[in-house]
C-alpha cells in the first residue's frame, strides 16, 4: 500500500494533459501506416467486393427489366393473337350457322317440290282413275240400263 501512496505523492509530469513529446509523431505514424495497411488488405477488396454486388444487382435488374418489358410484349401479342382467333373462330362460327340454314332452306325447298310433285303425279293418277271408273260405271249403266229395257220389251 505504500507504493501506491508513494505514486500519488509523485504527482503529475511535465506537460499536462497533452505532452507533445516522441509519442504523438510516433502515434501519428501508427495511425497512418494502419490506415493504409487496413485499406489495402481490408476496405479495398471489402470495397471491390460491394462495388461487383452493385454492379450484378444493377445488371440483375436492368435484365429483369428487359425480361419484364419483353415479357409485357409477349403477352401483348398472344392477347392480340387470342382475339384475332377468337375472331376468326366467330366468323367460322357464323359461316358455318348461314352455311347450314342455307342448306336446310334448300333441302326443304327440295322436299316440298318433291311432295308437290308426288302430290300432283297423285292427283293425275287419282284424275285418271276416277274418269276410268266414271267411264266403267257408265258402261255398266248403260249395259244394265239396256238389260232392263230388253225385259220390259221381252216381258211386254
Amino acid at each position: 500500500m505504500t507504493s501506491w501512496l508513494l505514486l500519488a505523492e509523485a504527482g503529475a509530469p511535465e506537460g499536462g494533459l497533452f505532452d507533445l513529446d516522441a509519442t504523438l509523431p510516433l502515434m501519428v505514424i501508427q495511425v497512418v501506416l494502419l490506415t493504409f495497411i487496413l485499406n489495402g488488405l481490408f476496405f479495398r477488396p471489402i470495397g471491390k467486393t460491394v462495388e461487383d454486388r452493385e454492379g450484378y444487382i444493377s445488371t440483375s435488374r436492368a435484365d429483369a427489366k428487359q425480361k419484364l418489358a419483353q415479357v409485357e410484349r409477349l403477352e401483348a401479342q398472344l392477347t392480340e393473337q387470342l382475339r384475332g382467333a377468337r375472331q376468326q373462330s366467330q366468323q367460322l362460327i357464323t359461316e358455318a350457322e348461314q352455311e347450314v340454314d342455307r342448306l336446310y332452306r334448300e333441302a326443304l325447298a327440295m322436299a316440298q317440290a318433291e311432295a308437290n310433285t308426288v302430290r300432283e303425279k297423285s292427283r293425275q293418277e287419282i284424275e285418271i282413275q276416277k274418269a276410268a271408273a266414271t267411264q266403267s260405271l257408265q258402261v255398266e249403266a248403260d249395259r244394265l240400263s239396256n238389260l232392263i229395257v230388253d225385259r220390259l220389251l221381252a216381258s211386254r
